[in-house]
Parts: structure tokens; C-alpha cells; sequence
């Protein structure tokens, strides 16, 4: 993409609503766009990397063996109704009537959708497990939606369901998902830690959530530092393997992590003390298990072997993929703007023609950015007739990971300054060699 025909609307001042650094640069960067409280429009950067989150989401879920389908918005309040949670959802949701008066909602969660779709379809053990998955808008009508993306009223979620014959088969699927997150988080560049966590209005008696560590979380979290230390990295994992995902699952979260609502002070205290934390973090998701909650006043059942009928073990599970972008953010910036990591970054490169308008510079620029794009690079060229203190301005805004700076001098002596934006750390070389970098880069990503 050349950014002079991009829309790309940054914006030079710190915006007086945005009180914290994710939501200050989002907008300073054009990527979000507030429409009314909590309600954003995701413009063409912004917009971007949601999808890259989103990919990465569903390659994750595949390689689970999970299913992807698309449930709507809005729900009929008769499917919340039968599992009791109509009227005790609160004013978080959005209550709505259609022409005919018929009572609707716009889904805060699904599992009541979900529960009918399978109540609809399946009903022996010989089609378990199941696990459904969508991601799709969901809407909270929060009191005080504030901080951009991160507490907003309308957001984009990841949410899946299991459908087990047994609990110990359900108990794997939440160990199954629990590996899939942690993959997913890593990939973005995250380390999100398992904490326990209370269920809240989703209900069950086993749930984490996955928090990141920042000071601008919304929750309090109480912690051994040595859970820091755990990465899942490159190890294979085989997602059919019960022992394997109970192993994993066992050394996440046997050390002491949990938010406040369950922390209990006499197992924090018999922690080592240079080890016991506490610190602020984001929720960027959370795993239930659930049982027959749902499944046994919906009538979600199936014939089992012996030819009785039972409720199916369900859980639940959710990520947020508008929150992450936030998450992101907060987790990697400085004070020139965001860092992207390179696994969700909207261009792999960004290219700064420091002469625009000079012939041997604009020539460069043109092979350099036909070349990247025939790697599959996806570079962001910056064609403007800008002072390059602008452009690099702009290119540390936005964040992406990578430059490539092309200027007279160097065209001279046959090199580009490749630089990093984690590091700032540049380095001269031929166009060649930037170009074969940074495919070495992204091959691993």
C-alpha cells in the first residue's frame, strides 16, 4: 500500500478523552473512530489488525479441532428464558422489541443460541465431542464504558462451546482450550497468564482468565513471579492427548495466580516473599466449565450407550479480539507510539523515500516495495511529499516493526538502513539483504 493513497488519519495532539495509552494511540493513529459511547468505527489500520488477531484466533481453533459457524446479533429473549437468565442478566443487555413485539436482545454471550442449535441436530454420544465456535459482535450496555476498545459497549469476541458425554470429557476440552490460548496469546506477542477467576453471569464451578500484566489493567491479580517464566513456545502439542493437555494445564496453573475476587491471603502468604506479587492486569479471555447449567433446562441431551438419555457437559470459552488490540498496545509502546509485534503488525514494513521526487531514490523505493510485495512482505510505502521527519513521525506512530530507509547517500554506496522499531537499532545494508532479512523474520511468525 502507498500512503498517499491510504486513509490514514492520524492525529498530531493527544485527544483529552483518551486516559490511557492504548486508546490515545488508537486514535492518534486512525485506527478507531468513536460513534457514540463505547461504539467505535475500526478505520482502515485499526481495522487490520483486527483481522490479523482474528486469523490467528481461527488457525488456533483449526488446529484444536474446533468448528467455526456465525450466529447472529440478536436472539429471541425466549431461548434466555428457558435457561433462567432473562431476567437475571441485569441491564447489561440490550432488551429490544421487533415490529411485531416479539421480545429480542443483542447477544452479550451465546450460549442459549448455541444450546438450541445442538438440542436441534445432535442427540446420540456417537457425535461427541463437539465443539462450536464463532466469532462475532457482541453488545454490553455498560455504565461507564471508557478506555476505547478496552471497555467499550460494543466489541469483537471469540466465543466457543463444548459438548461432552461426561465431565472428565468436558474437563478435557477446557484443558484443550486452555493449551489453544496460550499459543494464541504467544503468537500475538502476549504473555497472557491463567489466573482463577470468578464466573460471573456465565455461571460454572471451574473457570480462568487470562490476564496481561500492565498497569492500566481494570483487575487487581496476586501472583508467583515465577509463572512469568513459563512459555508454551514451540513444543508440539497433541490436542487429542488427555494426559498431554492436563500436563500443560497443570504447570500453568499450579503456581499461585489469581484475580481478586478468589485470592486467598493464607496460600499467597506461603509463596517465598521475594516471589509474591501483585500488580494491575487486562482480561483479554476466560475458559468455563460449566456442566449441565445450560444443557439440562434446555433439554440439550443424547441417547448414550446403554440407551438412556442425558444432558450434555458444556462449557464455554472466550477471547476477546477487539480487547487485544488495547492489550497489545498497552503491553508494547513507548513514548513515540505503538510497537507492533511482527505476529499481528498491519504492514510488515514500512518504506521512508527520504527524497521524494529524486529519481534514483523514487526508483529504489518502487523496486524495494515491488520486491517485498512479491514476498508476501506487505510493505507500507511512504510516498508523501513530506520532510522525512514527518514520515519517520508517522512510521513510529503506527507502529509497524520494521523500516527500510532509502535515501541519496545511500543510494550512492548501494545500501537501504534497515530498522528495527523495538530496538531502534539500524543497520546499513544492500536492498538485497533487507529484503531476505526480514523474509527470515516473518518465515517464523
Amino acid at each position: 500500500m502507498r500512503l498517499s493513497r491510504y486513509f490514514l488519519p492520524v492525529l498530531k495532539e493527544n485527544p483529552a478523552e483518551a486516559q490511557i495509552v492504548s486508546h490515545r494511540y488508537m486514535l492518534r493513529a486512525g485506527m478507531i473512530k468513536q460513534q457514540a459511547a463505547g461504539i467505535y468505527s475500526w478505520l482502515p489500520l485499526g481495522f487490520k489488525v483486527l483481522r490479523r488477531i482474528e486469523q490467528i484466533v481461527h488457525e488456533e481453533q483449526a488446529r484444536a479441532g474446533h468448528i467455526p459457524l456465525l450466529m447472529p446479533t440478536l436472539q429471541p429473549a425466549d431461548l434466555w428464558r428457558e435457561s433462567g437468565r432473562y431476567d437475571d442478566y441485569g441491564q447489561e443487555m440490550l432488551r429490544i422489541k421487533d415490529r411485531q413485539e416479539r421480545e429480542m436482545l443483542y447477544g452479550p454471550t451465546n450460549e442459549e443460541m448455541i444450546t438450541d442449535i445442538f438440542r436441534s441436530h445432535v442427540g446420540s454420544y456417537k457425535d461427541l465431542p463437539l465443539t462450536l465456535y464463532h466469532i462475532q459482535w457482541k453488545f454490553r450496555d455498560e455504565m461507564r464504558p471508557r478506555f476505547g476498545v478496552m471497555r467499550g459497549r460494543e466489541f469483537l469476541m471469540k466465543d466457543g462451546y463444548n459438548f461432552d458425554l461426561t465431565k472428565e470429557d468436558a474437563l478435557h476440552a477446557y484443558n484443550r482450550h486452555l493449551v489453544s490460548y496460550l499459543r494464541t496469546y504467544e503468537r500475538m506477542g502476549l504473555q497472557a497468564i491463567p489466573m482463577r477467576a470468578d464466573s460471573g453471569p456465565i455461571g460454572g464451578d471451574d473457570t480462568h482468565e487470562f490476564l496481561v500484566l500492565a498497569s492500566t489493567g481494570e483487575s487487581e491479580v496476586f501472583y508467583d513471579s515465577a509463572v512469568t517464566d513459563i512459555r508454551l513456545g514451540q513444543r508440539e502439542i497433541d490436542y487429542d492427548d488427555k494426559a498431554q493437555c492436563q500436563a500443560v494445564m497443570e504447570e500453568f496453573t499450579s503456581l499461585y495466580a489469581r484475580t481478586d475476587e478468589t485470592h486467598d491471603a493464607a496460600l499467597f502468604d506461603a509463596i517465598p516473599e521475594e516471589r509474591r506479587k501483585s500488580a494491575r492486569g487486562i482480561e483479554v479471555g476466560q475458559i468455563f466449565y460449566f456442566g449441565t447449567k445450560y444443557s439440562e433446562p434446555m433439554g440439550a441431551t443424547v441417547v448414550t450407550p446403554d440407551g438412556s438419555r442425558v444432558p450434555v457437559h458444556m462449557g464455554s470459552h472466550g477471547i476477546g479480539v477487539s480487547r487485544l488490540l488495547g492489550a497489545i498496545i498497552e503491553a508494547s509502546h513507548d513514548d513515540k507510539g505503538i510497537i507492533w509485534p511482527e505476529g499481528v503488525t498491519p504492514f510488515g514494513v514500512g518504506i521512508v523515500n527520504l527524497k521524494q521526487g529524486d529519481s534514483s531514490t523514487d526508483l529504489a523505493c518502487e523496486g524495494l516495495y515491488r520486491d517485498l510485495k512479491a514476498k508476501g512482505l506487505d510493505p507500507l510505502y511512504d510516498d508523501r511529499d513530506e520532510r522525512a521527519g514527518a514520515k519517520f513521525a508517522t512510521m513510529d506512530l503506527i507502529g509497524l516493526p520494521w523500516r527500510i530507509t532509502v535515501g541519496p547517500r545511500g543510494i550512492a554506496s548501494g545500501k537501504v538502513e534497515l530498522t528495527s522499531r523495538r530496538t531502534g537499532v539500524s543497520e546499513e545494508m544492500s536492498a538485497g539483504d533487507a529484503i531476505e532479512r526480514l523474509v527470515q523474520i516473518y518465515a517464523g511468525i
